[in-house]
């Protein structure tokens, strides 16, 4: 098996161990979003065999192969003294209905919708026990789509265009801030990214700030990071945003940073909850939420849509109605306005930089494709002039195409999201 995959022979692999044939194949059938005709002439001597060859769970695998590849695979396995118990039993299909036959008949079939429902229904009624029962309904109603497209990308500029190109080459490389608390864990990430944009990236942990050690007035940048920022206690951004509120030199030096035209901010997960919390001291982020916990009441790590919206955003200049994947991971990351007024305001004033979008492209507040649940899908803001930008999406964790769990086969090395990091080493000049 691990030479034909490393011949790209393989195409998908399941062991049949726990339920035997019958849920391998649906199993495989749930990731792909599709049907399955099953023969089970070739596994079965006669009809009494069928609920052996269908749930014994023995040693075994199904793999899914090309057709072309089918003879070749076959002689490998052979090769390999597999022959006597490798066998062709059937094939994908596009209609979301499994069917098993047998002597020509069809001995057991259904739905994929029916059946991966059933297949997670404990963990169904698990999760709206322990969780928010309404997000749980909806990830669960979400199954019975048979027309989800799943993952998409489709960009609004050439991903392969380095626009940041012509001022590399001048040499000069400012410096941003990389801004880490206890705790936090993407600062290396974010580094990389900012430094392939061709910045020089700065490690400056709070306690450099608060110390003197540091001067914001170094930095055309500032980036704070995300990740665990005081073990990500409830509220851990909001009380990093007030050790700078309540220390004079603190408040001060971020005051007098926001205030420089020439200067941009970023703020990401635990980042993003901190500058939001920082409104008072950042011009034209007076209607912007604070970040509480997500409604589906559990930390969220998974992938997720979003759109960029019409904004001045200096980050996503460019990139506007682009819909792509991001990486999310935060446990408070709804936007909690002060009132709808707030949110409108913010709309107007076209602050909105991204949504959250399910894979039909439509801007959702429905669990899972809207993770935390904020509104009107909102899960990136901007200043009204652009300098500054807050997200609860990491950008800085998929700006490389290697590093996102699914990506269109034309990407080569750059992921969507570097155009972000490029777009601020345009602006800076």
């Amino acid at each position: 098996v691990q030479g034909l995959n490393q011949d790209d022979l393989l195409l998908a692999y399941h062991d049949r161990s726990d339920g035997g044939l019958l849920a391998s194949v649906a199993e495989m059938a749930f990731a792909g979003h599709c049907g399955v005709d099953i023969n089970l002439d070739v596994l079965a001597d006669n009809a009494s065999y069928l609920p052996a060859a269908l749930f014994n769970e023995e040693l075994g695998a199904v793999i899914q192969v090309r057709q072309d590849d089918t003879e070749a695979v076959l002689s490998q396995l052979a090769a390999a003294g597999l022959g006597d118990c490798s066998a062709v039993i059937g094939q994908p299909k596009v209609e979301q209905q499994l069917d098993f036959y047998y002597a020509g008949e069809d001995v057991l079939s259904g739905t994929r919708a029916d059946w991966q429902q059933a297949w997670s229904e404990t963990s169904w009624q698990i999760q709206r026990m322990r969780d928010n029962a309404e997000c749980a309904d909806q990830e669960h109603e979400r199954l019975a789509d048979d027309k989800n497209p799943g993952l998409q990308a489709m960009l609004s500029f050439d991903i392969n265009e380095d626009v940041a190109a012509p001022f590399l080459n001048t040499g000069m490389r400012p410096a941003v801030a990389i801004l880490r608390e206890q705790g936090v864990n993407g600062q290396v990430e974010m580094a990389a990214a900012f430094t392939r944009a061709g910045f020089t990236a700065i490690d400056v942990h709070m306690s450099d700030i608060l110390s003197g050690r540091v001067d914001l007035a170094d930095f055309r940048g500032l980036v704070a990071c995300g990740g665990f920022s005081y073990g990500d206690v409830l509220g851990a951004g909001e009380g990093w945003a007030k050790s700078i509120l309540f220390n004079e030199q603190a408040r001060q030096a971020f005051t007098d940073f926001f205030a420089r035209p020439d200067t941009f901010s970023l703020g990401v997960c635990n980042g993003c909850q901190m500058l939001s919390n920082l409104r008072e001291l950042i011009p034209g982020s007076e209607h912007w939420p604070r970040f509480v916990r997500n409604r589906s009441e559990q930390f969220e790590a998974r992938v997720a849509m979003v759109e960029v919206q019409p904004s001045p955003s200096v980050f996503l200049s460019g990139m506007v109605g682009s819909r792509m994947p991001i990486a999310i991971a935060h446990g408070e990351g709804f936007a909690e306005f002060a009132n709808s007024a707030a949110v409108d305001a913010c709309e107007a004033n076209s602050t909105v930089a991204l949504r959250f979008v399910d894979n039909h492209g439509r801007m959702t507040d429905r669990y899972p494709a809207n993770p935390n649940g904020s509104p009107r899908g909102i899960t990136g803001l901007t200043s009204r002039d652009g300098r500054v930008t807050i997200m609860m999406p990491h950008p800085e964790r998929v700006f490389r195409t290697v590093q996102n769990s699914w990506h269109p086969d034309d990407w080569s090395e750059d992921g969507a999201w570097m155009r972000m990091f490029r777009n601020a080493r345009v602006w800076v000049g």
